[in-house]
């Protein structure tokens, strides 16, 4: 009797991915925003109908989400492990170089949004902060995550994270997320998404309306200085 392997399906998903439309459409949903087909469509650069069989497509392998809200469908990238591949996807698709040099906008590699986390420089200076004062540390050997330290919670507690209520979620609580502008890890699982959650509250960043990209304020910009230590120029300021 013929039993299906697990990677069995790899290689549709791989297709579903790799057709350049649809492809268009995953990255436009890495801001973690839902948008309509109609809106997707244009991103794709294809027409409304051909737009909803690859939507279909995609959502045939579990690649995106639809919600239902009175006559219009909204498409959303189905979690974190399908933002975290298509992240990883963005660093294969690098060309490999003596020295790193990022090809990335500007904008985009200073700070944007990975799904529902921080990504980019500022992202990357952060974990690398949170590490030298030694607030994370690696956790179960099984789970190649990051684990708070006694240190480290006395100190996301004090800046308002909420650490009961962001441990109780159905996923993992943090690990290295490798950035692909960087080509080095940022904060990625609950804890990242709850960091992004607090630097919008505290207006150390702002959203873009139309793309990914975040604007770190100048109070961000005296805040992650003063906290954190951090100053880059890549950092554009937004008053």
């Amino acid at each position: 009797m013929y039993v299906e392997h697990p990677d069995a399906t790899v290689p549709e998903i791989a297709a579903a991915i790799g057709e350049p439309a649809r492809t268009r459409m995953l990255y436009c949903l890495m801001d973690g925003r839902a948008r309509t087909s109609t809106e997707l469509a244009v991103v794709g650069g294809v027409s409304p109908s051909t737009a909803s069989v690859h939507l279909a497509r995609l959502k045939a392998t579990r690649l995106v989400t639809v919600v239902v809200q009175g006559k219009h469908r909204y498409y959303s990238l189905n979690g974190q492990s399908v933002a975290g591949a298509l992240e990883a996807l963005n660093v294969l698709a690098g060309q490999p170089r003596p020295a790193f040099g990022s090809s990335a906008p500007t904008r985009l590699r200073a700070a944007r949004t990975c799904y529902d986390h921080m990504a980019g420089a500022i992202a990357v200076a952060l974990h690398d902060r949170f590490h030298a004062l030694k607030w994370l540390t690696a956790g179960p050997l099984d789970d190649y995550g990051y684990e708070l330290t006694d240190k480290g919670a006395s100190a996301f507690t004090a800046l308002g994270v909420d650490l009961e209520t962001t441990r109780s979620l159905r996923r993992r609580f943090a690990f290295p997320c490798l950035d692909w502008s960087e080509r080095r890890p940022h904060v990625g699982g609950a804890l990242g998404a709850a960091l992004l959650t607090l630097a919008l509250r505290k207006k150390w960043v702002a959203r873009d309306l139309d793309s990914r990209a975040l604007t770190v304020t100048a109070a961000g910009r005296r805040d992650l200085r003063a906290r954190f230590g951090i100053q880059d120029s890549r950092l554009a300021i937004k008053d």
